[in-house]
């Protein structure tokens, strides 16, 4: 079934923004379910990853209910998190008012931005999160030049996305599953099949892990790594500026 939130080009971003707006209630519920719960432990891995240290300054871009930007903060960094859809942020902004700092704890501020026009100056992050976002942008090459440029030398940059599983019969089990099985909770638990649809959709357009880093490489940074889980269903991408 072909998903009406997949538009290919400049309408894209329109689209996506529908997307997210429509599903932000229940977003965080059928990742649960989607992903058996196993999410979290993806993004807790990214968090890890990144190391982020008391004084950092970090843009968690895409960053949907906040669940990487509250984390990061918590490991001392002061953080931006950004996102196209003001009814993701408006979910975000309702823990956010729950969240309370703690010593050795950074602090979070939220704001509606486009990736590919960050509005912020160059050089200006120590760290850079982005968790399933770069395969929603429309312009993915234009969307790591805008990290580029406000990521400061050195910086780091970590991209939690689906992945594209070198083995071809897992490849194919993981495609059904998109296929199948991810509408279904879609519309069981949002009211929209082809809104988890997309999912599929979108990968099928997204370079993949391999993809995402010779971009990186080709793009200046350094350090690159892959990390795959269960075959490379899913993989964080990372690397650090020149």
């Amino acid at each position: 079934m072909r998903s009406s939130y997949y538009q290919p080009g400049s309408s894209r971003a329109e689209s996506v923004e529908r997307l997210f707006n429509r599903i932000a209630p229940r977003y965080d519920l059928i990742n649960d379910l989607q992903s058996f719960g196993l999410h979290r432990f993806w993004k807790r891995r990214l968090v890890s990853l990144a190391a982020a240290r008391p004084g950092e300054r970090a843009l968690d871009l895409c960053c949907g209910t906040g669940d990487i930007a509250f984390a990061l903060a918590q490991n001392g960094a002061e953080v931006v998190g950004g996102d196209f859809s003001q009814a993701m942020l408006d979910v975000a902004a309702g823990r956010l008012r729950e969240y309370s700092t703690a010593p050795g704890q950074g602090t979070v501020a939220f704001q509606r931005l486009d990736a590919l026009d960050l509005p912020f100056g160059s050089n200006q992050f120590d760290l850079v999160t982005i968790a399933y976002g770069l395969r929603n942008l429309s312009d993915f090459s234009r969307g790591i030049e805008e990290i580029t440029r406000v990521l400061r030398p050195r910086g780091r940059l970590f991209i939690l996305d689906f992945g594209k599983p070198d083995n071809a019969i897992w490849r194919a089990c993981y495609v059904q599953y998109l296929r199948l099985g991810v509408p279904v909770l879609g519309r069981i638990f949002a009211g929209d099949r082809e809104a988890y649809s997309y999912i599929l959709e979108s990968l099928q357009a997204y370079p993949g892990q391999r993809g995402v880093d010779q971009m990186l490489r080709d793009g200046g940074f350094r350090e690159c790594r892959i990390h795959n889980f269960f075959g490379g269903v899913m993989s964080i991408n990372a690397g650090r500026r020149d």
